[in-house]
């Protein structure tokens, strides 16, 4: 097995190669690529053009998988997500024609413009990675990810996604407008052609594969598990939570932190690791209070407070104290 090093350089090639289209979100880029190596899904949600779907394909580039894009509108039918079985006449039979969810990185492109029904379609999927169409089970590629894009929900044309289904995502990431001189430097870059067409292959899928299952052997402290479970615990007894973080949740923020510690070249988690995830990978699954709605309290607000009430573990690995 590689060493956490060589894990964290293969990891930070990657990182670079995607910041060469995706200028000044170097910590957007790094959160997309720590759900990535933990398997899991993302949905960024911002307003339009600010580089959600080219983030998405820059990374299906960057790490050699195959990719497939599917336009959510509202009348997209379940069937053009997962396939249909079509009779064959020459032989007799059905046959099953696998829909753009057969592919190892789907970018499910504005989800809250399609319906609820259609929405749906992604859960099983997104769970349990296999689809299941007219009573026959197909299992998805591996290594299998959703990288949704998602408009504000103040936009005209839209649907809220169910909480069943923000629930699956393992990081919810916003990009926001980038600054002067970035902008500026967007502009130079594509003066001739898009930057994506030059865009380099870093690793294979079969490396990524390799470097999901180390991660999970990154060393979390005891103190630190109680530290996440705290957290989580603490969204489902605050007075403006109607709906607090999932179990779903605190194990996100578990396989994340292990990931981030990856990435920085650590073999075990700290608190600092916890504490920069649990904003991208909990807010969207905390529902707040209508009276706190009403004064205007997020739930990255509570979530602040949060981090600021439950106490911080002093982790002891290898006999000494994190510092």
């Amino acid at each position: 097995m590689r060493s956490v090093q060589d894990l964290a350089t293969s990891v930070q090639r990657v990182i670079n190669n995607v910041e060469k289209v995706i200028v000044g979100k170097a910590e957007s880029v790094a959160f997309s690529l720590i759900a990535v190596i933990c398997n899991g899904h993302v949905l960024i949600e911002d307003v339009p053009g600010v580089g959600k779907t080219v983030l998405t394909k820059a990374i299906a580039r960057s790490i050699g998988c195959s990719f497939k894009r599917i336009q959510f509108t509202p009348d997209l039918l379940p069937s053009d997500v997962t396939g249909v079985s079509i009779y064959n006449q020459k032989t007799g039979n059905f046959e099953f024609r696998a829909g753009p969810i057969m592919s190892q990185i789907v970018l499910a492109d504005e989800i809250n413009r399609a319906t609820p029904k259609t929405q749906s379609a992604l859960l099983e999927a997104m769970e349990e990675t296999q689809i299941t169409v007219d009573g026959a089970t197909y299992r998805l590629p591996e290594p299998f990810m959703v990288m949704a894009t998602q408009n504000p929900i103040e936009y005209e044309g839209t649907f809220p996604l169910p909480e069943a289904q923000l629930d699956r995502f393992m990081m919810n990431i916003k990009l926001g407008y980038p600054n002067v001189s970035d902008e500026m430097n967007i502009l130079d870059t594509h003066q001739f052609h898009h930057p994506l067409d030059d865009l380099e292959q870093i690793m294979v899928a079969e490396e990524l594969v390799l470097i999901q299952k180390q991660v999970r052997s990154i060393h979390v402290d005891p103190s630190i598990r109680e530290y996440i479970v705290a957290i989580a615990n603490a969204t489902r007894n605050h007075n403006n939570i109607y709906l607090g973080s999932s179990p779903r949740g605190s194990l996100a923020l578990y396989r994340t932190s292990q990931a981030l510690a990856a990435i920085r070249g650590r073999g075990y988690v700290i608190p600092d690791d916890v504490k920069l995830l649990t904003k991208p990978t909990l807010a969207h699954r905390i529902i707040v209070t209508p009276a706190a709605r009403v004064r205007a309290i997020t739930s990255t607000a509570v979530l602040d407070e949060i981090l600021q009430s439950v106490p911080v573990p002093g982790a002891w690995v290898g006999g000494g104290k994190v510092r």
